[in-house]
């Protein structure tokens, strides 16, 4: 799979969402997120409004479905969403439901394995269970809970590798990286590139990140692209 680069859209007011999303595009982004900040702020009416103004764009709804599969899934493809976003902790029946809706209304399913006790395990399971996509996760409150304890703060590179060879979905790393390591993920062989918190937004206030950020995106995007993938 070519390198692909996936902004974020991790704010919490859909007109911000719009202007940050038409400047990534511009830049060379090729995937838009409707980030979690997102669909709790605005909902549905957010991931119809990106489609709306984006017609032909791939659109991800992080909606990290624990519970109600089937519906959660559902309603994203109907205002939408080209992807959605199911949790590896959820129950295995969950999961299930998740690729059931994907196959029944022609969306893509992206597993995450967030908080697994053996992350390499639960990409896996994700990938038998029928995700097209894993996301291989570090979280916001982990990392920060972490560093804020002394502790060295984990990062998805740690075990990036591990869990690319385990499966055989294209996986996206996701988690503190800093803007030099997302550009090196699909050396990695990780080819999905996602700029979000802290790498495009501010991760404290949930708004877009100060300075000439379609400038630096348009370079992250530039040295993305002109990679191969697979791992180095």
């Amino acid at each position: 799979m070519k390198p692909i680069v996936q902004i974020s859209l991790d704010v919490t007011d859909i007109r911000e969402a719009i202007e940050t999303a038409r400047m990534a595009l511009r830049a060379g982004v090729d995937w838009l997120e409707a980030g979690t900040p997102l669909i709790l702020a605005e909902g549905l009416h957010g991931v119809r409004t990106l489609r709306a103004e984006f017609p032909g764009v791939p659109i991800v709804a992080d909606l990290k479905t624990m519970d109600g599969g089937y519906l959660e899934a559902e309603m994203m493809a109907g205002a939408g969403a080209t992807h959605v976003v199911v949790m590896a902790r959820a129950h295995e029946e969950t999961i299930r439901c998740v690729v059931k809706a994907g196959k029944d209304f022609g969306i893509e399913v992206m597993g995450d394995n967030l908080g697994c006790p053996d992350m390499v395990a639960g990409a896996k399971m994700l990938e038998d269970l029928g995700c097209g996509f894993v996301i291989h996760h570090i979280g916001y409150d982990e990392r920060r809970g972490i560093a804020a304890r002394g502790q060295r703060m984990p990062s998805p590179l740690d075990q990036l590798r591990d869990v690319v060879r385990a499966v055989s979905v294209p996986v996206q790393a996701v988690g503190g990286l800093s803007l030099e390591q997302a550009i090196a993920c699909p050396a990695h062989g990780a080819p999905l590139v996602v700029l979000g918190a802290p790498l495009t937004i501010d991760a404290d206030s949930f708004k877009t990140a100060d300075g000439d950020l379609e400038s630096s995106l348009r370079m992250i995007c530039e040295a993305v692209h002109a990679q191969t993938g697979g791992i180095a």
